[in-house]
């Protein structure tokens, strides 16, 4: 099963969350269901990076290092190759 590390935006809040999950799609649905703490009421939120790998222990290590990074570093990873969002089929990834 692929994992995936990704990054969320919610423009009322101008803020970006960081996250790791297996069904990304179906996350931000919970996300903008607010049925996670630190996003509730912060929405709506975009689904706007995602990044893929093999096993999850590699995902949380791109999620927790992603975390620590500054908000200019993840305007400028949003625009990277990294990001499936630019040419990806999103019905695979439940």
């Amino acid at each position: 099963m692929k994992h995936y590390v990704y990054l969320i935006y919610s423009e009322k809040s101008n803020i970006y969350y960081k996250g790791e999950s297996s069904r990304p799609m179906e996350r931000l649905c919970e996300h903008n269901e607010n049925k996670s703490a630190y996003t509730s009421n912060k929405g709506p939120w975009a689904l706007v990076y995602l990044e893929e790998f093999e096993t999850r222990g590699d995902a949380l290590k791109r999620e927790k290092m992603l975390k620590r990074q500054n908000r200019k570093y993840l305007e400028w990873l949003i625009k990277q190759p990294t990001n499936i969002l630019l040419n990806a089929d999103l019905s695979r990834l439940g």
